[in-house]
């Protein structure tokens, strides 16, 4: 049985899927999770986390599998402690990135590198409340010359709902699109990242890197982030409670996340395709 389950790559996101819209990990989760992997399966997370962030979830599962971290920036092996793999923002698209703060004045930037956050200039309100969810190292920088270059994984900028459209609109233009990858999470706060980075793309190289094939590869999800993830693997499966249009690019719809939707994915994996 195990010749079977380690040819297979199983992936989940930590927010609304692994656990609960309380933040909870429910306990069917952890135990079909610690099966899975006790039978030779793979199973990681993929998160926009950075790694102090991924590891306070990553480290309840018992498992050794490598995770991606910052929605595919990197991924870190941590039973080796070391990154394997990563593709950060570039020294031109750091310029690039903070000639934008100097254009829209009014936007807050938050610069992730792998193992700390960079809170830049002015009050920074949404780096504030990612750095104290999970006790997160960070440091405030008044000058962004301050912000240390060629680590910066994503950046996360924090303004208007107006702005933020603008900005969406700059990074997705004919000029930039070939820089940077970019995606709002909130109304109020856009990421961007290097071109290429996505979960999807990062998750099919950690297959390569474990000799996983394609067609087995499987991920669970619940949102729009989510999307490049699941449409780059061979069987996409999301939460119950996604958007409808989530709902329609998966081949299966797990229950309510806080019911234990990462259970329910594995048992459909499990029973579907692992025979």
């Amino acid at each position: 049985m195990q010749d079977l389950y380690n040819k297979w790559l199983l992936v989940s996101d930590i927010d609304g899927t692994l656990n609960t819209k309380s933040f909870k990990l429910p306990e069917n989760n952890k135990k079909a999770i610690q099966e899975y992997v006790e039978n030779g399966g793979n199973f990681t997370l993929c998160s926009g986390r950075n790694l102090q962030s991924l590891s306070i979830h990553y480290n309840k599962l018992g498992i050794d599998t490598p995770a991606i971290y910052l929605n595919g920036a990197g991924i870190y092996d941590f039973s080796e402690k070391k990154i394997i793999y990563e593709n950060p923002i570039t020294p031109e698209g750091e310029t690039i990135i903070l000639n934008m703060l100097s254009k829209y004045k009014l936007a807050q930037l938050t610069v992730f590198s792998a193992d700390k956050l960079y809170l830049v200039t002015r009050k920074c309100i949404y780096g504030l409340v990612v750095s104290k969810l999970d006790n997160l190292d960070y440091k405030l920088c008044k000058n962004v010359n301050d912000v240390p270059r060629s680590i910066w994984g994503k950046v996360s900028f924090f303004s208007t709902k107006g702005i933020i459209s603008k900005l969406e609109n700059e990074f997705k233009s004919e000029e930039l699109s070939d820089v940077f990858e970019c995606f709002k999470t909130s109304p109020y706060t856009l990421e961007v990242v290097n071109k290429g980075v996505n979960k999807g793309n990062a998750v099919l190289k950690l297959a390569e890197l474990l000799g996983v094939e394609k067609k087995n590869t499987a991920a669970i999800g619940d949102y729009y982030n989510d999307v490049d993830m699941l449409k780059r693997v061979e069987h996409p499966v999301c939460c119950g409670q996604a958007p409808d249009d989530i709902k329609a690019i998966s081949e299966y719809v797990t229950c309510h996340c806080n019911d234990g939707a990462v259970a329910d994915f594995i048992n459909y994996i499990k029973t579907k395709y692992i025979k």
